[in-house]
């Protein structure tokens, strides 16, 4: 399948994806209930998703890439549609670091 411009389009599975989403900063709503100890804030006081050390989210199951709160997951993780097109500009900017030995840059 190809989209509009020409360009082979990508289908993303749950099965195939790598949740490279999952290293996008998540600002948490008041309304999102997420763990205390999932949670920090930033410089400006932000109450966002903490990260490990390699700068993924703290709720991703990295043996099997999947969140591990996802029935709870914050808002802006819900409005992330897998496949669209922030999505496959994600995916696209991840694989060319990765191809290239390139250390990705956190958002």
């Amino acid at each position: 399948m190809t989209t509009s411009d020409g360009a082979l389009a990508t289908q993303v599975e749950c099965g195939t994806c790598d949740a490279v989403c999952c290293r996008l900063p998540v600002v948490l709503m008041p309304d999102d209930d997420v763990a205390g100890h999932l949670a920090t804030r930033t410089a400006e006081g932000l109450r966002v998703m903490a990260r490990d050390e390699d700068g993924w989210c703290v709720a991703l199951d990295s043996a099997h890439m999947r969140c591990s709160i996802y029935a709870s997951r914050p808002a802006i993780c819900r409005s992330f549609r897998m496949g669209g097109a922030h999505c496959l500009d994600v995916r696209a900017d991840y694989a060319d670091h990765r191809a290239r030995g390139i250390p990705l840059t956190l958002y």
